[in-house]
């Protein structure tokens, strides 16, 4: 299995059922994810797809992938305001992705995205913020893209200016 997924696996699991971040992560993990950094995404979704929780990062925060993985996926499970936290039942039907995120570009506008290729984020001069990753399978343009950004954040994107950056992702499965 992936280290990425193996390691929010184990940390979901562990936290769901104990409340706490597991003490040891196994040396085998460690090894395969050592020497990186970056931000990175933990999605939970259900056996028939629905998002069951997703929170991340933009810039990586702690000194190592495996740390970044380890909050992220506790956020996930446990403090995505959208959903109640993951409860111990459901721990065996939850497919979970990790995207590991490049570094933001910023770019001049729409004709420099592509759905399938590049993340989003929109962001306003007064720090309101709305970041939508790439290949998600209900989003076909660009435009809709950029909307979903814009309606996380708070911002109307007829009346108000915005910022545009995008990014890629190395999703894991």
């Amino acid at each position: 299995m992936d280290p990425c997924v193996e390691l929010a696996r184990l940390t979901i699991h562990h936290y769901v059922r104990h409340g706490t971040p597991p003490a040891e992560i196994p040396e085998e993990l460690r090894q395969a994810l050592a020497g990186e950094r970056a931000a990175t995404f933990v999605s939970l979704h259900t056996r028939g797809g629905d998002l069951r929780g997703c929170k991340g990062t933009l810039e990586p925060w702690r000194d190592t992938i495996e740390e970044e993985i380890v909050h992220n996926a506790i956020s996930a499970c446990a403090r995505d305001t959208r959903f109640p936290p993951v409860r111990p039942e459901e721990l065996d039907g939850l497919e979970i992705h990790v995207d590991v995120l490049s570094p933001m570009e910023p770019i001049q506008g729409p004709a420099e995205l592509d759905v399938r290729k590049y993340g989003v984020l929109v962001s306003t001069p007064d720090g309101r913020r709305g970041v939508l990753l790439p290949d998600i399978e209900t989003i076909d343009t660009v435009e809709d893209q950029i909307a979903i950004a814009c309606r996380k954040a708070g911002i109307n994107p007829r009346r108000e200016s915005f910022r545009l950056e995008r990014f890629t992702t190395v999703r894991h499965r």
